[in-house]
């Protein structure tokens, strides 16, 4: 073999290696996402599913329904819309602040940090379907042990039992549920990320008189804020997509306290059999989700190069 095949065999292995998982991410993916934008154009309902290339072509009437506020289809999904931007932005902003105060908190050495870091990631480390069905158990009216302590032993709630997974409360069950869950990711991020900051600025900014709280402010809040920008992203695609907790803790219908975009697209799709329309739903969330995320990474990016200027 000549020198020059030699090179170019060790040069393209890499890439040899890289294909298999290339194509596996093709076919997961890619080709799932490229059918459910042709079903989006098309009518198809339970008539079809045996060959859905049969579904007559609509062209663009699934997106106007969905998108038509004023009709009962469109007017749901705005609903669904507003309630999920809602939910994403107090879990976000719960999980972030609830795992950085625990991070800076955990920062100093301490008799028995390592175990209660460790109970730090248990919510983390469970699987999502036992955390989520161990929730739904714990927030049951009649032996629910939330109802048990905030009604029977604590006397905070009076009256009846508190319906948690109905009405309007089963927000705030779900949004308890899914920062649970959450907020130990963000503490194991920031808290990789503090490793990162030199002790030496905290005794120096101790010397010049500075507290805790301007520590935070000066030192370590601009230290972590790279990580934080990753962090915030990935904390919101996660949520705003967030599927198994809606699912797991309502079934199939959620509550329209709780309806989440997720599941309301499951329900368009696979309850009234409106693939079509349940398809354009999904298209539309996928732009909304690819605009937000350009657009937060342009903001970003272009602040830390201001910074750097």
């Amino acid at each position: 073999m000549s020198l020059k095949a030699a090179r170019l065999r060790r040069s393209s292995l890499p890439y040899l290696l890289l294909l298999p998982a290339l194509l596996l991410e093709l076919l997961i993916h890619l080709v799932p996402m490229v059918m459910g934008i042709l079903m989006s154009f098309r009518r198809l309902t339970q008539f079809f599913i045996r060959d859905w290339s049969r579904a007559p072509w609509t062209g663009w009437a699934n997106y106007e329904l969905v998108l038509d506020v004023n009709k009962p289809v469109g007017e749901a999904l705005l609903r669904s819309f507003l309630t999920t931007c809602l939910f994403t932005l107090l879990s976000v902003g719960l999980c972030w602040l609830l795992g950085t105060a625990a991070a800076v908190f955990m920062q100093e050495g301490f008799r028995g940090r390592g175990l209660l870091r460790a109970l730090f990631l248990v919510p983390y480390a469970l699987p999502v379907y036992a955390a989520v069905i161990t929730w739904a158990f714990m927030f049951q009216r009649d032996n629910g042990l939330v109802n048990h302590v905030l009604h029977d032993q604590l006397g905070l709630l009076g009256g009846e039992h508190t319906f948690w997974l109905l009405g309007g409360n089963s927000f705030w069950a779900l949004l308890t549920v899914s920062v649970w869950k959450g907020w130990p990711f963000a503490f194991l991020i920031v808290t990789a990320a503090l490793q990162n900051i030199p002790g030496e600025l905290y005794e120096a900014a101790a010397l010049d008189g500075a507290g805790i709280w301007q520590q935070i402010r000066r030192i370590t809040l601009p230290s972590v804020g790279a990580v934080n920008q990753v962090l915030i992203l990935v904390l919101f695609l996660w949520t705003f997509n967030d599927f198994n907790t809606p699912f797991v803790l309502f079934g199939k219908s959620a509550p329209e306290a709780a309806d989440l975009i997720s599941l309301h697209i499951y329900q368009s799709s696979f309850v009234t059999w409106n693939f079509g329309t349940g398809s354009a739903m999904s298209v539309l969330l996928l732009l909304f989700l690819l605009i937000v995320t350009a657009g937060y990474l342009l903001v970003t990016t272009r602040g830390r190069r201001n910074e750097r200027a």
